[in-house]
């Protein structure tokens, strides 16, 4: 599985995941990098605990800063209550001063509180006033004109005194009532005088008239409305500070419904809050992760889990479920399921009207199959008057050739496949896309291995099939012995009364070439080939490359409609749009019809050859099919992953004891790529196999050496080279690349690697026997056995096996060796000696011996 599906299911970067590949000791350095399935389940557990981790930190976090909410929360309502007192305060403190300011004439009579000298007014004093003479503080009591108190004046004697009535001293003034009742004049001006001729109110220390109070009373009320208006503007600004403090709370709580706080606690959602979030209907795939899951119904992806494991399924985040268990799972938030086929939504539907009138005859498209070496790329050569063997190494076609020839004034496709065993795909492929097989056996070699092949392929696509026996030039050709022989396989000639078409060629001559290619135009005159050019263009992969300074390239064999510079397309999980287009000679062209082979530049990736292509109607819907393929891919990759039981692990364990040969591929085109990686894991036995961790179509550059560094890989190069920038990497790295041109070399190279580590096979060799006919103990050598030895040849080098009654109580070294006093390398049969055994003491008489040696074979791959 891929680094870069494993990142998406798992949904991580592929840097993290590369990071954790590491971590585990994981070969991965690129999202392209191939990991095996125990690798995937490490990888994937890894990742499982890692958010487990993260979650319980998040948890964590969220509960702290719950607890400083729940304080600051607090503190906020101490605030309030502080402005609240304040604003009491303030309202006390002007309603004392509003109280002060009407009290104030009252308490201006007093001489203590008086602090500014009275404004008098002047005024003319009438005779008998007693205006000006009243008593002061320190002096007597006020007294007549005649010289006697006032307050002993008889009543109705005189004006201005005291009301008539009883005498008695003078009675000052309680501060009940004010001394005049009576209504004051407008504007503060002083009121007519009393009877006795005082003309006002009368201040204390009886200095005169009452100063007017015009300027004072008019200041007051402009400091009072002062003090007012500043009071409001401070309640204003609390309230809108208290209103913008509440909003701003209100905006914090409500951006999610699930996080709400009340007085500081956490609370649940309630089922009304539940029921307004969760949607009534949506829209899943056969299959779903639950994340995904969790955000199309709004909820937690915790509380899905925590469901999941109520109905007894153990999952995780990225689990995928199936429709049934997620419609289930829906049910429990009143939600219902609708299942939309995710491969449906890839299927591109258009409303063209393929009307029957608008058919033309189309060119036939006929495919080339035989045998490796049969000489189907020398007969294409004579048809096209060209020498394309030349320019195939080993004179093997490598990959699908597709070429346009005029055939007496008609048009005629031909797809020249691989002969080699490797190309099956490449051979299936082309017999798929094909109206006529030319199916080349030479007169020398007959029916072989591919050539059943070919025959089945064609069969399997139901392609009429047109026997071309090539090489009837040469003396020892068979040509009876090869026609019984494709009769066995219903290739009956017509003139045996069958209903093949056969030709007898010779390529190299240019021998009936005419003769071939008339056979083509019947056969593709009686198949009635049609297409309709005015539909959008169709088509299939032929062949696909990276180029350098191109980008990805497809050679499209366009099957119906047209196809134009500028036209957006799909073309397997890939979109584009066309940007040029090149013929089979190299020209580029404006458009394209029905049967015809070109080169399409403007595709988003590399496509695998055999995928379909299809024109759409705008580029943005083909981004939209584009991206549902790849989902899908996604999903599909997902689903196979297997759970992992307890006999999964020790298998995996196992077959990691398995020695691994770990290589790289670059070719020119995919499907050569396709075709090797194949072949090279067919190679793989149970102790040695190949691990295929890369395989992509162009250049060896910087990240293929660095990823085979990381992983301790060979790179092959197939058809290509690297650039010295890279080859110097690859010497600084320590990096073996490899370049072939054939597959025979590469097959070959990797068989004799691997032969190369498979472990040798040990056998075990016995070179004498003899028994113990008596045990000496010697105090510095131990126990020596004297024997004799009755077969073979014991040779000191010899490991010793020394057996009693049937059981070996000893397999270990000898220690010596001895022919009487002397030290000898090796004892014949028939003769006495003595031994010891490393490390072994209980040998007794009677016991039998053997002496062998190990022999190492090597093991082959056959």
């Amino acid at each position: 599985m891929k680094a870069l599906d494993i990142a998406n299911v798992n949904h991580v970067s592929v840097e993290d995941l590369i990071t954790i590949c590491r971590d585990l000791g994981i070969q991965c350095t690129g999202q392209d990098d191939d990991l095996g399935e125990k690798d995937v389940f490490l990888v994937q557990k890894k990742i499982e605990v890692i958010k487990e981790h993260r979650a319980k930190a998040t948890r964590e976090l969220l509960e702290k800063k719950a607890a400083q909410t729940a304080d600051r929360s607090g503190a906020k309502i101490k605030l309030k209550r502080k402005v609240h007192v304040s604003s009491e305060l303030m309202k006390e403190k002007i309603g004392e001063e509003s109280r002060r300011q009407k009290e104030a004439p009252v308490e201006e009579k007093k001489p203590v509180e008086e602090k500014k000298p009275p404004v008098r007014e002047t005024r003319e004093v009438r005779p008998g006033s007693t205006q000006g003479h009243g008593p002061s503080q320190g002096q007597g009591p006020r007294r007549d004109s005649q010289g006697r108190p006032i307050g002993d004046r008889r009543p109705g004697q005189g004006q201005g005194g005291r009301p008539q009535g009883a005498g008695g001293p003078p009675r000052p003034y309680g501060g009940q009532s004010r001394p005049f009742s009576g209504p004051r004049p407008a504007g503060g001006r002083p009121g007519p005088g009393r009877p006795g001729g005082t003309t006002g109110d009368r201040r204390p220390d009886g200095t005169g008239a009452k100063p007017a109070g015009e300027n004072k009373e008019a200041e007051a009320a402009a400091q009072e409305k002062d003090k007012r208006k500043k009071s409001k503007e401070i309640t204003k600004q609390r309230d809108t500070k208290r209103k913008a403090f509440k909003e701003k709370e209100k905006e914090k709580s409500g951006r999610d419904i699930f996080q709400r706080r009340r007085k500081g606690q956490g609370r649940q959602p309630s089922d009304l809050e539940r029921a307004a979030v969760t949607p009534k209907n949506i829209e899943i795939t056969e299959s779903i992760t639950v994340s995904d899951l969790a955000k199309k119904m709004n909820v937690k992806a915790s509380e899905l889990i925590a469901k999941l494991m109520k109905l007894g399924m153990m999952a995780t985040i990225n689990q995928v479920v199936d429709a049934e268990t997620a419609a289930i799972l829906a049910s429990e938030y009143g939600t219902e399921v609708k299942v939309v086929s995710l491969f449906e939504e890839t299927v591109i539907r258009q409303d063209e009207v393929d009307n029957p009138d608008s058919w033309h005859k189309r060119p036939p498209v006929v495919t080339v199959m035989g045998h490796v070496d049969h000489g189907k790329t020398k007969l294409l050569d004579a048809i096209r008057e060209t020498n394309v063997v030349a320019g195939e190494f080993g004179g093997i076609t490598q990959h699908i050739g597709a070429y346009m020839v005029d055939v007496h004034g008609e048009r005629v496709t031909f797809l020249d496949t691989p002969g080699h065993a490797a190309f099956t795909t490449m051979r299936a492929r082309g017999a798929s896309v094909t109206d006529i097989v030319v199916l080349v056996v030479a007169a020398n070699d007959g029916v072989m291995p591919q050539t059943i092949e070919a025959i089945n392929h064609a069969r399997a696509a139901k392609v009429p099939i047109i026997v071309a026996i090539n090489k009837i030039d040469l003396p020892d050709n068979n040509l009876p012995r090869i026609k019984q022989d494709l009769a066995n396989y219903e290739l009956v000639p017509e003139e045996w009364g069958g209903t093949t078409l056969f030709a007898e060629v010779s390529a190299k001559q240019k021998i009936k070439i005419k003769e071939l290619l008339e056979l083509i135009l019947i056969q593709s005159e009686m198949l009635e080939l049609k297409a309709n050019e005015k539909l959008m263009a169709k088509g299939a992969v032929i062949e696909s490359r990276i180029d350098p300074g191109r980008g990805p390239v497809a050679t499209i064999l366009i099957q119906n409609g047209t196809l134009k510079v500028g036209d957006p397309f799909v073309v397997g999980i890939y979109s584009g749009k066309v940007r040029a287009m090149f013929n089979d000679q190299g020209q580029a062209v404006e458009e394209a019809g029905p049967s015809t082979p070109v080169e399409v530049l403007g595709l988003s990736g590399l496509p695998s050859a055999g995928d379909p292509f299809q024109m759409v109607d705008s580029e943005k819907y083909s981004k939209q099919i584009s991206q549902k393929r790849l989902d899908l891919r996604r999903m599909e990759a997902a689903k196979k992953v297997r759970k992992v039981t307890l006999e999964d692990l020790n298998e995996m364990i196992r077959v990691g004891e398995v020695q691994e040969l770990r290589v790289i591929i670059k070719g020119d085109v995919d499907g050569s790529v396709q075709a090797l990686k194949e072949s090279l894991e067919k190679l793989s036995t149970s102790e040695v196999r190949v691990k295929v961790i890369h395989a992509g179509a162009g250049g060896i550059n910087d990240s293929d050496v660095m990823l085979a560094s990381a992983s301790n890989a060979l790179i092959i190069g197939y058809h290509v080279r690297p650039t010295a920038k890279v080859s110097e990497l690859a010497a600084r790295e320590h990096v073996s690349i490899k370049f072939y041109n054939i597959i025979f070399e590469v097959t070959d190279t990797i068989k004799a690697a691997m032969e190369g580590m498979l472990a040798p096979e040990i056998k075990e060799e016995v070179t004498a026997t003899g028994e113990v006919r008596q045990v000496f103990k010697i105090s510095k050598l131990g126990v020596i056995a004297g024997s004799i030895v009755l077969t073979g040849k014991m040779q000191r080098k010899n490991k010793i096996r020394i057996i009693r009654d049937g059981v070996v109580i000893c397999d270990g070294t000898m220690k010596s060796l001895k022919r009487f006093k002397d030290d000898v390398s090796e004892v014949e049969a028939g003769q006495e000696c003595g031994f010891g055994v490393e490390n072994f003491n209980d040998i007794k008489e009677g016991d039998t011996f053997e002496a062998y040696k190990t022999v190492e074979i090597t093991k082959t791959l056959d």
